[in-house]
Order: C-alpha cells, then sequence, then structure tokens
C-alpha cells in the first residue's frame, strides 16, 4: 500500500504552462499566484502536473527545458498543496516524430496511426525507449528531492491503441514460442487443423488483422495488454531509482481502454488510479431511467455504474486508490454540455471516498482556451473566475478537510462479490454470444452478461466487491490467489457470469469455494471454454455441473424479453414483472431444486434459475440474464440482508458503509433526487460534518442532492 497522507487528497490537474495569456492582465507569475491562492482557498491539498507536455520539457532533441515547472513546485509548496509529478511520454513532440518516422504506431499491419492526437506512437520501440527513458530521468532527478512531490505518475490512460508495427508481431511470435516451444504444439493447442491453418513454421503465423480464429485472438489480447503492463512497469522502475522514501508511483487508467488489464497492471504500481467520468443532471437519478441497453464506454450513466466503476478500481489491487480525473463540469466535447446539477459534485465524490477512494482530483483547474478538448470543463471556466463549479468544490473541500483522516482508506463493505474476467471480455468482444437490435455482434456482450447482476445488487441495495478471477485463483501459480476457505469466509456469495475463459484449476477452485460453505452462483457461458477458449466436451456446465446438479447441452437467445415465475413454496421471490432478457441455457436438472421458470410454451421445459446444496455451501445457476426485476429479486434472495444496518430506504436513497483505518465504522447516506427524503438511523450515530449525535431510531432528513456523512457513536 502506497504511503500517502493521513487525509483525502483533495485538488486538480494544474497545466500554468497551458495559461500564461490566461489573463491579459496579468503577468504569467501573478495568475500563478491566483491560481495557487484560489486552491488553498479551496482547501486543495494536491496538484498534478507534468504528464502533457514532452515538448515543453524538451524544445527540441538533447536540449532541455526543466525550471519552469520550478515555480509552480514552489507555490503549491508554500501553501501546503502536495504535487504528483507525471512523466509525459504518452504526448510525443513533434521532433520525435519527425526524426524518428519508424516509431509511428500501426493500427493495422502498415496502416500507421495518424500524427496530431495523442498515444500515436510504438511504445516498444528502442528508439522511442532511449527518448523516452532520458526525459523521464531528467525530470525525476531534477524534482525528486523538492519538498511538495509526494508521488509520480508514469504514461497517462495507457492501452489507447492495438499496435500492428512488425516489431511488435515478431515479439508476439517469439513470445508464442517461448510459451508453446513449438509449432505442433500450437497447432494441437489452438486446434490449427480448422479451415487448413496447420503451420509448418513459425514464419507462417499470419498477422493478426484478418484473423477470425478465437484462440489466436484470446492470445494477441493477453499479448498487447503486457506490453502495457511491460511498459508502464519499465517507467516506474526508473522513478523509483530517483525517488524519494514515501513516494508513490502509479499511472491513471481508463478502464475501458482496450491494451488495458487492470490487475496485471496494477500490480506493478504502489497504489491504482483511475479517471471515472459519469453523466451528471438526470444521468444520477434514482430511480434510474438510463435504459438497460445503454452502453457504458469511456464514461458512465446511472448511478449504479458510477458505483460500479469505483468499484472496479477498488478491485485493482483490492485496496483504496485514487481518483486521478473526474467530472470538474462539463464533460466531453463541444456538442455535450452538461455540467453537474447544485449537489452533484458533493455526492460523487463522497459516494468515491465511501467505496475507497484515498484521493478526488478533478480534471482540470481551468477550461482550456485551444486544443481538442476546448469545452471540457474546468473548476474554473474560460473567463478564469471562479464560478459555481469552484464554489460547490470549495465546500466540498471543507468538508474533507474538517473529517481530517477519519474516511481517507475506507475497507467498502460487500454484501455481494462478482467475478471479473478480462480475457473473458476480450474474446466476447471479437466473438460476442450476443447480438445487437440490428442483429451485428455486441462487442459489449461480456459486460451485457455481467452488469445486469452488478445493477441488481446495487438496486436492492446491497454493496458489491468485484474480484478478478486471478485474484481468487490463478492456476498458473503467479499469484498466490486465496485458498477456498477463506474465500467463503471473506466472500459469503460469489456471483460468477460470463466466466468464459477459465482453467480447469479454476472451476475446481470454485467447486470447493461452495463446497467450503460459500454460495456460488453461476451465470451464463461460465465455465463453457478452458483456459484456451476451446468449447469444453464435457456437459455444461462443464466441471462444475455435477456440484451444481445440472447440466445443458442447449442454448438460445431470445429474441425478446420472456416472463419468469418462481416456483410455489419456494425461497425465491419474483414481482410479476420479472423476466429473462437475451439469453436461456437450456438447463435440465439431475439433482438441484428449481427456484424460477420461463412463461413460455418452447423455453418453459427448462428451469431459469436452480440451486443445489453442495458440501457446506451451495451452487445457484442462473441460465439468463436477468431483467432488472429478477436480478433485484435474486440480490435480495442471496443476501437476505445488507451489512450497512439500514432498512426500507426510498428508492431515491442509498446507504453505502464501511470501515475506517482505525476500526471505526462510517455511514454515507444519498438523496439522488430533487424532492427532500428520509432515512432512520439503523444505530446511535455522529454526523462527521456537523458534530451532532443521532440516538438510532431518528428520521434523518435528507434535502434534494444531498448527502450526509456518520460515524457509528
Amino acid at each position: 500500500m502506497a504511503d500517502l497522507p493521513a487525509r483525502v487528497l483533495f485538488g486538480a490537474a494544474y497545466y500554468h504552462e497551458y495559461t500564461p495569456e490566461y489573463d491579459p492582465e496579468l503577468r504569467p507569475d501573478e495568475r500563478l499566484k491566483t491560481d495557487l491562492d484560489l486552491m488553498a482557498e479551496a482547501n486543495f491539498t494536491v496538484i498534478r502536473v507534468g504528464e502533457s507536455v514532452w515538448s515543453t520539457w524538451e524544445p527540441e532533441n538533447d536540449r532541455f527545458d526543466l525550471d519552469w515547472l520550478q515555480p509552480v513546485l514552489d507555490g503549491a509548496h508554500e501553501r501546503g498543496i502536495s504535487v504528483i509529478l507525471g512523466t509525459p511520454t504518452y504526448a510525443v513532440p513533434p521532433w520525435l516524430a519527425r526524426q524518428y518516422p519508424e516509431i509511428t504506431g500501426e493500427h493495422a499491419t502498415g496502416q500507421r496511426i495518424g500524427w496530431g492526437g495523442r498515444q500515436e506512437v510504438d511504445f516498444t520501440h528502442p528508439a522511442f525507449r532511449f527518448h523516452a527513458e532520458r526525459i523521464i530521468r531528467k525530470i525525476v532527478a531534477r524534482y525528486a528531492d523538492h519538498p511538495a512531490v509526494i508521488g509520480w505518475q508514469v504514461d497517462n490512460e495507457p492501452g489507447l491503441h492495438l499496435f500492428h508495427n512488425q516489431g511488435v508481431f515478431q515479439r508476439f511470435v517469439d513470445h508464442l514460442r517461448e510459451k508453446y516451444g513449438d509449432v505442433e504444439t500450437l497447432n494441437r493447442e489452438w486446434g490449427l487443423v480448422y479451415w487448413s491453418h496447420r503451420l509448418s513454421t513459425w514464419a507462417d503465423l499470419w498477422t493478426p488483422d484478418g484473423n477470425v480464429q478465437p484462440q489466436y485472438d484470446v492470445a494477441w489480447r493477453e499479448f498487447q495488454a503486457r506490453q502495457v503492463t511491460e511498459f508502464i512497469g519499465w517507467q516506474a522502475d526508473i522513478v523509483r531509482k530517483y525517488a524519494r522514501p514515501g513516494h508513490f508511483v502509479t499511472t491513471c487508467i481508463s478502464y475501458t481502454r482496450q491494451g488495458v488489464e487492470d490487475d496485471e497492471l496494477s500490480a506493478r504500481l504502489d497504489i491504482a488510479s483511475g479517471n471515472p467520468y459519469y453523466d451528471m443532471q438526470d444521468g444520477l437519478l434514482l430511480p434510474d431511467p438510463t435504459p438497460d441497453d445503454h452502453e457504458q464506454v469511456w464514461k458512465t450513466t446511472g448511478v449504479w455504474s458510477m458505483y460500479q466503476t469505483a468499484d472496479w478500481m477498488f478491485s485493482s489491487r483490492q485496496e483504496p486508490f485514487l481518483v486521478t480525473e473526474t467530472n470538474a463540469s462539463s464533460i466531453g466535447f463541444a456538442w455535450d454540455n452538461r455540467p453537474a446539477y447544485d449537489g452533484q459534485w458533493r455526492q460523487a465524490a463522497w459516494a468515491h471516498v465511501a467505496r475507497g477512494a484515498r484521493m478526488i482530483e478533478y480534471w482540470q483547474w481551468q477550461t482550456l482556451r485551444f486544443g481538442a478538448e476546448t469545452y471540457w470543463g474546468g473548476v474554473l471556466p474560460h473567463s478564469g473566475q471562479p464560478g459555481r463549479s469552484y464554489a460547490e468544490l470549495a465546500c466540498l473541500g471543507a468538508e474533507f478537510e474538517a473529517v481530517g483522516p477519519l474516511v481517507a482508506g475506507l475497507e467498502p463493505d460487500a454484501d455481494i462479490t462478482v467475478v471479473y474476467s478480462t480475457p473473458s471480455k476480450w474474446l466476447m468482444q471479437k466473438h460476442p454470444p450476443l447480438a445487437t437490435p440490428d442483429g451485428e455482434p455486441d462487442p459489449a456482450a461480456y459486460h451485457r452478461i455481467l452488469d445486469p447482476f452488478y445493477r441488481g445488487a446495487f438496486e436492492a441495495g446491497r454493496q458489491v466487491r468485484i474480484v478478478h478471477a486471478r485474484q481468487l485463483h490463478d492456476p498458473s501459480g503467479a499469484r498466490a490467489g486465496m485458498a477456498p476457505e477463506e474465500a467463503a469466509r471473506r466472500h459469503p456469495v460469489l456471483v460468477v457470469p460470463a466466466l468464459y475463459i477459465a482453467a480447469d484449476a479454476t472451476l475446481d477452485w470454485l467447486t470447493a469455494y461452495a463446497d467450503a460453505g460459500g454460495h456460488l452462483v453461476v451465470g451464463p457461458r461460465t465455465g463453457y471454454a478452458d483456459h484456451e477458449a476451446r468449447a469444453r466436451l464435457e456437459p455444461q456446465p462443464g466441471r462444475l455441473a455435477e456440484a451444481a446438479g445440472v447440466t445443458y447441452d442447449e442454448f438460445s437467445n431470445l429474441a425478446a424479453d420472456l416472463p419468469v415465475h418462481a416456483v410455489p413454496g419456494g425461497p425465491l421471490q419474483l414481482p410479476q414483472d420479472a423476466t429473462a432478457t437475451r439469453w436461456a441455457d437450456g438447463l435440465t436438472v439431475t439433482d438441484a431444486d428449481v427456484l424460477a421458470a420461463y412463461d413460455h410454451p418452447h423455453f418453459g421445459r427448462w428451469p431459469a434459475v436452480t440451486t443445489r446444496r453442495h458440501g457446506a455451501g451451495r451452487i445457484t445457476c442462473v441460465g439468463t440474464i436477468p431483467g432488472r426485476s429478477l436480478a433485484r429479486a435474486m440480490a435480495e434472495w442471496l443476501a437476505p440482508s445488507s451489512i450497512s444496518g439500514w432498512r426500507d430506504l426510498p428508492e431515491t436513497v442509498t446507504a453505502t458503509t464501511g470501515t475506517s483505518p482505525d476500526g471505526r465504522r462510517v455511514h454515507v447516506i444519498h438523496n439522488w433526487s430533487w424532492e427532500p427524503a428520509h432515512a432512520v438511523a439503523p444505530v446511535e450515530l455522529s454526523d462527521l460534518l456537523d458534530g451532532s449525535s443521532i440516538p438510532a431510531g431518528t428520521a434523518l432528513e435528507l434535502r434534494a442532492w444531498d448527502v450526509r456523512v456518520f460515524v457509528t457513536a
């Protein structure tokens, strides 16, 4: 765990180098003083600097200008503001691109990425690495001893492109040679007898551009993510040679980037960091009006999805994390301008802190006058004068200052744990089991299966922990994983949707987890394929079938939602509007209890949900993608009561709880609505923001778009 100040860090990315003419009435040094004074008045405690301007650090090859940042760091330190300094390797200067055109990345073999954006470079190329290492060493050596610096961000939002350069492809071939040994082994493992793809020599391996073989695709995606992980780890190792004891090294992750495997990447760093952007205004309304088929990409829509992103960030290292960028005002581009309603900045920040954030840092301090992000709003507008955003964030800064270390590094509660599989997601992006409404392959299929389980739990008032499959069990032995007995204790309900790619040992571990007392919930596509994405030959769900008491060999996409009813007298209670969506496994019961069935003349022959005792635990099979009502009812059955202790909350109110580093219980209560609401205190509480004591049973008032923070008295 990184060595961080004992408080929630609060601030923004600050680029004084972008703003020397920000206010024509002020000299650049006066603008700097004004900015830093405004930050101090708003109780900002951190800024991120330097990561976007390699051409400022090194205007020409081997000519460096390293002193321009000194006044920024000095001024920050004078005001008690800490600094995270970034390496500028994601934005390559034009002179480097001109002098070394061979470093240009290729988005397909022989097809170069055009210059004028960012991250256009093949970061594996030796020429790029030489210059990147040189500028990293220059910057870090220059500022490592500055007292304002507390940490380093290497690069920025890595993994934007998958590089098809010849050198990258040849390293891929070398990787396969090392992994498989010879082409006959690869032929066998990938099934290359199909369509006459057998290799006679490694030189026969085709480039990935036209590939449709899933085994190749999974290997290619894993290799690409490994290049990103190696690149970021390489930078981190360089920085650590100069950094002072106590400095942390991180990178900011955009979690939907195609080249990112966040758990592997974060293992090379001291703390995980992410950039959660979210739709404000009615995008944070409860009840949630977001359509079920809305695709969450680089920003999220819906309170549940904002929480899911926070839980995803915690999952990277199963530790508290940093928010390195988030909404300062409108986000996006010139055609999408929706700054927050009053109170929503505060709500979002406290939601992230409640799920483990140790820093809330906005992108960025000032709205840019130029460039591709001219209308990506900052804390200050184009005028440079404090407005509504600044006023709202200043109030939030005062709250974080008041609560001190109590909420820094919360361990969030979880009633239900959801297992995440990045390799399965990669496979389903190219070979999805689901289609879009127009019949095309749906590259979001993995999340179409997983998200309803998360959303159902959230809407049931249950808190969720996300765990990567390899954090539970790593069949390669590369990491220790967790004993099934320990997992059953720490994660009593383990929901495993869409774990399509799973080694035999992983499925055996899941069975052992249930035997040890855990409740294993198996969703669609789980266990269907092995570690090479080859469909298993035994009845599905593969090695889980005997313990689950069900098998299937038939499955179907659903053209329309199907009504689902609970079996009379069973433990699962369903509302009348419960539905199955998009998918149905033809489950055949061998030794299990049926909990729910389809109302349909054909699909009604199969159960929708089954359950069976296994050892000290239980295995439940969900043969469909649950609609919102079914998913919510399932979560209520899986976790009959929430750890939070809050009961009978209005539909606009959420309760998020966790444990502070000193062992005290923290409660963060939101009202995501224009209408005031009330919630009843389940225990005696102390209001962290006004210090008042609240007896158990007290009706607590929540204003429109309000959040209240309590600690158990």
